[in-house]
C-alpha cells in the first residue's frame, strides 16, 4: 500500500493573477505555477514574506487541500532559498533560486528518490477577488462560541453553513472551503465547536445532542445576523458532520437543503469498527472475526455499553492470541465514556423532507460500503423523493482521489468532487 501524505484537510485556495504592478526587484512575494511529473501535475503557490533577516514561506495547493502551510528550515543564501515540509513518512525538500530580477523562482522538489523541476512566476494576490470576512461570536448553552462569516462579491441571497465534525478540529480546517463557497456566491459561515479554537466548553464531555443544539443555534444566529432566511440557507457536513445533517434538517424544517459527504449509514461505533477491520483484516487473516469481536467490546466500553469488568475479562481471555497485538486498547484508567459513538443518523433520515445530496467515495475505508444504500432506504421511508446519491469512483473518505500516480507522495481532491457539489446546489437551490 502506498503511503500518501495529506498536508491539511481543508480546501486550499489561492486567487492569483499576473499583475503589472508587481515589484519584480523584491524577493518577497507570491510565486505560482504548475509542477509536473509523468501523469501527475499540481498548481502550487509559494508565499514568501518578511524581511531578508526573517523570511517565512507558506505553501498552498487547491488540489491538495493545502492552505498556507508553513515551511520548515527556511534558508536564504544570496539568490537561493531552500525549505522543507515534513510528514510522517517523507521529507519534501524544496531548493530554489531567484532569477530574472526576482520575477521568477526556479526550483526543484525532491522526495524519496524522485525530483521535480519547476519554474514559478511572481504574481500578486488579487485582493479584489478575496471575499470579505467578519469575525463573530454567539452564545449557546451558556458558552461563547466563535466563527467567521464570509461574504461574496455579489448581492445574491443564498447562505451555506458548514457543520462541525469530530475530534479537536477547529474552523481552520474548513476555512479554505468557506472561502471557496463565498467565491461561488454564497454567504458562508463556519465556526469553532465548543472546546476548539476560540470557543468555550469541552466537546469531549458534550453529548451529541448538545453539539447539535450548538449547530442549530449557529444556523439561527447566522440567519439573524445576515438577514438570509432559513429557506435560502443550506447546510453541509462531512463524516460525523454529515451524520448530523438529517437531525438538523428535521429540527429546522425551513432549511433549504443538506449535503452529507462521507456519511455513515450506521452508528459512529460501527463506522470506527469498520475502519479498524479494513486496516487489519489482511494482517490478521482468517481470525479477523474473533479479533473484531474483541475490538468491538473495546469500543462498546468507551461508548458506555459494556462494563470495565466485562472488557477486562474478555481481554484476559484473548491476550495470548497471535492477533492480540493488533487490538487497540486505550488506557482504561483514562477512558472517558463517549455516548456519541452510539449515535446513528438513520432515524433522522427517515423524517427528512428537504432536498439532500449524499456523496460517497467508492474507496472510503471508514464508513461501510453500503452506507449510501441504508441512507437511501431511510429517505424513501420519509417519502422524500428529492434526494440524490452520488458515488465518486476512486474517492476516499476525505474525497481524495485514490489512483495510480507517477508521483504518489501526496494526494489530491477527486477532480469531480467540488463541481458535483456546486452543480447539485444549482439544481435544487431556489436562490440561483
Amino acid at each position: 500500500m502506498k503511503k500518501i501524505f495529506v498536508f491539511l484537510i481543508a480546501f486550499g485556495i489561492f486567487a492569483c493573477k499576473p499583475s503589472d504592478k508587481t515589484n519584480k526587484g523584491e524577493k518577497t512575494g507570491n510565486y505560482s505555477g504548475t509542477i509536473k511529473y509523468g501523469n501527475f501535475s499540481d498548481e502550487i503557490l509559494l508565499e514568501i514574506e518578511g524581511d531578508p533577516n526573517n523570511i517565512t514561506v507558506f505553501f498552498t495547493s487547491l488540489g491538495q487541500n493545502a492552505n498556507r502551510i508553513p515551511f520548515q528550515d527556511v534558508e536564504v543564501n544570496g539568490d537561493s532559498i531552500n525549505f522543507k515540509l515534513q510528514s510522517d513518512f517523507y521529507t519534501y525538500n524544496f531548493k530554489n533560486k531567484w532569477i530574472d530580477n526576482n520575477s521568477k523562482l526556479q526550483g526543484s522538489l525532491s522526495v524519496d528518490t524522485l525530483t521535480i523541476q519547476y519554474i514559478l512566476e511572481k504574481e500578486l494576490l488579487d485582493i479584489k477577488k478575496a471575499p470579505k470576512s467578519e469575525e463573530i461570536s454567539f452564545e449557546s448553552d451558556g458558552l461563547n462560541l466563535h466563527g467567521t462569516i464570509w461574504y461574496p462579491d455579489n448581492k445574491s441571497i443564498k447562505g451555506l453553513v458548514i457543520v462541525t465534525s469530530s475530534g479537536n478540529t477547529d474552523r481552520s480546517a474548513s476555512r479554505a472551503e468557506a472561502i471557496l463557497f463565498a467565491r461561488m456566491g454564497f454567504t458562508t459561515f463556519h465556526y469553532d465547536k465548543r472546546g476548539t479554537g476560540n470557543s468555550e466548553g469541552n466537546w469531549e464531555i458534550a453529548t451529541i445532542e448538545e453539539l447539535l443544539a450548538d449547530d442549530i443555534k449557529a444556523i439561527k444566529y447566522f440567519s439573524d445576523k445576515t438577514g438570509i432566511p432559513l429557506n435560502k440557507i443550506g447546510i453541509k457536513g462531512s463524516s460525523q458532520g454529515a451524520a448530523k445533517i438529517p437531525y438538523i434538517l428535521s429540527g429546522l424544517e425551513d432549511l433549504e437543503y443538506g449535503i452529507a459527504v462521507s456519511c455513515p449509514g450506521v452508528t459512529l461505533l460501527e463506522s470506527d469498527l469498520n475502519y479498524w477491520i479494513n486496516k487489519n483484516s489482511e494482517a490478521i487473516g482468517n481470525e479477523i472475526e474473533d479479533a473484531t469481536a474483541l475490538q468491538r467490546k473495546v469500543f462498546e466500553f468507551i461508548a458506555g455499553k459494556r462494563s470495565r469488568t466485562d472488557l477486562e475479562r474478555a481481554i484476559d481471555n484473548e491476550k495470548s492470541k497471535s492477533w492480540f497485538a493488533s487490538i487497540w486498547v486505550p488506557n482504561l484508567d483514562e477512558v472517558q465514556t463517549d455516548e456519541k459513538l452510539i449515535f446513528t443518523p438513520i432515524p433522522y433520515f427517515e423524517t427528512t423532507r428537504q432536498p439532500i445530496l449524499i456523496l460517497q467515495g467508492t474507496l472510503d475505508e471508514i464508513i461501510p460500503a453500503n452506507s449510501h444504500e441504508l441512507i437511501s432506504n431511510a429517505l424513501t421511508k420519509s417519502d422524500n423523493s428529492n434526494f440524490e446519491i452520488i458515488l465518486l469512483e476512486g474517492a476516499s473518505h476525505s474525497m481524495y482521489y485514490v489512483g495510480e500516480s507517477d508521483f504518489p507522495y501526496w494526494s489530491k481532491l477527486h477532480p469531480d468532487y467540488l463541481k458535483t457539489v456546486e452543480d447539485w446546489i444549482n439544481t435544487v437551490s431556489n436562490t440561483k
